[in-house]
């Protein structure tokens, strides 16, 4: 195991693909989201226009065909990642 770069130009081929198919939606609603959106402008002011992963646990949904259906930020409600998953299965 190392550390794997997911952002910026050393970022892994498999993470600009995910990026390059699902950008970055927002992070909804809720008490983790409304800390995000206070933290994340100091680090990259226009981190609402770009597609890079924001925090740890972003996770990208493939099917098996290896289309990327969905980006879920952490934030996400898991039922619904779970609901996502179930629906391809």
């Amino acid at each position: 195991m190392k550390k794997s770069e997911v952002n910026g130009e050393n970022a892994l081929p498999l993470y600009k693909f995910l990026k390059s198919q699902k950008g970055f939606q927002g992070f909804g609603e809720g008490e983790m989201a409304d800390k995000l959106r206070e933290i994340l402008p100091k680090i990259d002011p226009d981190y609402e226009h770009n597609a890079e992963i924001k925090w740890n646990f972003t996770k990208f949904i493939i099917d098996r065909q290896g289309n990327v259906v969905e980006r879920f930020e952490p934030t996400a409600n898991m039922g619904l990642v779970a609901k996502c998953i179930s629906s391809l299965l």
